[in-house]
């Protein structure tokens, strides 16, 4: 089995995805406009050229996500995306990617008593991440 993060965004999908590719060392799969597909006529003209399914390859792990229909939008809450790595060089290396132009620094990363580093945020795009390189068991 495998639980993957399926992100909604405002018309910002695009953007988004290809600078978590970026940031978090991925590669898009799949990046789905609305035009061209049967739910096309399901949303409004000018939302056509939005993205109906997003797909980003990060090692073995995978991110997907699509633009919400305006009427369907609702700001991300009550979870964060959370990303574990063993170095924290490599904590810190993405806390500042995601970070660029973030919305909030939840908590700034830093060495806690559970973890080497540890960081929250909210991105430019309001989805929330934690950022986690944990301290040996």
């Amino acid at each position: 089995m495998q639980v993957n993060s399926y992100l909604l965004f405002n018309g910002q999908c695009e953007n988004a995805f290809k600078f978590y590719a970026r940031g978090l060392g991925g590669q898009i799969e799949a990046m789905i406009p609305h035009e061209g597909t049967p739910a096309a006529d399901q949303v409004p003209a000018e939302w056509r050229g939005k993205i109906l399914h997003a797909r980003l390859n990060i090692g073995d792990q995978v991110l997907m996500g699509s633009d919400a229909p305006p009427d369907r939008f609702q700001k991300p809450q009550g979870f964060s995306v959370n990303i574990q790595v063993k170095e924290p060089a490599e904590a810190e290396r993405i806390f500042k990617a995601l970070g660029e132009n973030a919305q909030a620094t939840v908590m700034p990363i830093q060495e806690t008593f559970w973890a080497k580093r540890f960081g929250m945020l909210v991105d430019q795009f309001g989805t929330p991440w934690m950022v986690n390189c944990a301290k040996a068991a």
